[in-house]
């Protein structure tokens, strides 16, 4: 390893996560792993790029130097960000797949047990019946899952990390808080959360924002699309701030006029829900608990709403196309997995189909303490009510909505009124 001082964590915590990796491959009796997920890259070397649609691995034997296979472009970003020193790159016209095998041999890796995430989205099928057809020299076993087990508790760095990534949500969500008028484009909004996340430091999403209103906030997994927002209407939200690829989740609700029974009804629900989970998570409690306590607090509920998905999941290190680690740890019946100190969620206890029509959101991203668990965030949970924003056509909301489409644009009313005077 390449010892170095300027990457996202010291040194020696890159040093603690590879040989954790090694003790857990020796329990497998694996000679090597080939690491494929650019989210476990990231973890174990501090490796990011966009362009892991090419193949890229890092190769971690059980005692010899790691390496790593790349595309020949991708190899300033090893020796920029990384303590890998040893890289071998295929062109564009290469064969990835060969420059791995032909690597494991270069390096004495012939004849042993190689594992290897079978399960990755970036080790596709074809790869695999590739190195399956080519490495006969050995024997490849399916590892998926090796490097999770050290991600899913994280360190104290990384919670302070997750810190600077909370920042950066909440300065967005305000912001898109501020910005939900009625007279405004879903994409005003969207604009005003980006601006604010990214002038807080805050760095690219592996998911833009979730911005809805209206009859468009029961499209699961939707966002804006140019939709003009009305009055009476409410406008739901979700988002995630990320710093060093490290996210944190928030979702919350504007309504554009007065709050119905229905609706406050639908606030006090998941309030109560996550009071009542924030309270007694801590270490030791099983998945499925957590689960059961917010599903059945949602579930009973007086307006037609429900939990249509899990309660919670783990959240940290993400690429697009997802923000979410939920595929090594999420809040769902049937899990008897507990919680450990260093996890973390983003809790869920979100209402679909409000009134038949309506989905709204109040959610929270927090972390297991040794006695309990924090939030990282600060923001109030209660939904942002604007009645001067009732089905009724007001001046002063008119106003309101020309000065966020003026801030989208870049446009202040100041500056336009000069430009104004200046044509004159």
């Amino acid at each position: 390893m390449r010892q170095r001082d300027d990457m996202t964590f010291p040194f020696e915590e890159y040093e603690r996560r590879i040989s954790e990796l090694r003790q857990r491959m020796a329990e497998r009796r694996l000679d090597a792993v080939v690491i494929t997920d650019p989210e476990n890259l990231m973890y174990l070397t501090d490796y990011q790029t966009t362009g892991y649609s090419f193949f890229q691995a890092l190769v971690v034997p059980l005692e010899d130097d790691s390496f790593m296979i790349t595309r020949a472009l991708e190899e300033s970003n090893v020796h920029e960000r990384t303590w890998v020193d040893k890289t071998r790159p295929y062109p564009d016209t290469g064969d990835a797949i060969q420059m791995l095998v032909e690597s494991l041999r270069e390096f004495g890796l012939s004849g042993k047990d190689i594992g290897y995430e079978r399960n990755s989205y970036f080790f596709p099928a074809y790869h695999q019946d590739s190195i399956h057809t080519t490495f006969l020299d050995g024997r490849l076993l399916d590892c998926f899952g090796i490097v999770e087990e050290g991600r899913i508790c994280k360190s104290k760095a990384e919670i302070e990390i997750m810190k600077k990534a909370a920042r950066a949500t909440e300065c967005g969500m305000r912001a898109g808080l501020e910005a939900a008028v009625a007279g405004v484009t879903e994409n005003d909004i969207g604009a005003a959360i980006s601006d604010a996340m990214f002038r807080a430091g805050g760095e690219p999403p592996a998911v833009m924002p979730y911005v809805t209103s209206g009859p468009r906030t029961m499209i699961g997994h939707a966002t804006w699309e140019g939709r003009t927002v009305q009055p009476g209407e409410h406008v739901f939200l979700e988002i995630a701030g990320c710093y060093r690829r490290y996210h944190t989740a928030m979702m919350r609700t504007v309504v554009l006029g007065d709050l119905s029974p229905s609706m406050k009804h639908a606030q006090e629900r998941m309030k109560h829900a996550l009071k009542e989970l924030k309270g007694v998570l801590r270490p030791g409690m099983t998945v499925s608990d957590a689960d059961n306590l917010v599903r059945n607090i949602i579930t009973d509920n007086e307006v037609g709403a429900r939990l249509i998905t899990r309660s919670g999941y783990s959240i940290g290190i993400a690429f697009p196309p997802s923000w979410d680690e939920g595929y090594i740890i999420s809040l769902k019946q049937g899990d008897s997995r507990v919680l450990k100190e260093g996890m973390t969620f983003h809790i869920i206890p979100w209402m679909w189909g409000v009134d038949g029509n309506k989905t709204v959101g109040i959610s929270d991203t927090i972390y297991i303490t040794k006695d309990g668990c924090r939030s990282f965030f600060q923001l109030e949970e209660d939904f942002t009510v604007k009645p001067e924003y009732a089905l009724r056509e007001l001046p002063l909301a008119d106003d309101k909505a020309r000065e966020i489409k003026q801030r989208a644009t870049g446009k202040s009313p100041v500056k336009s009124v000069r430009a104004a005077g200046k044509r004159g």
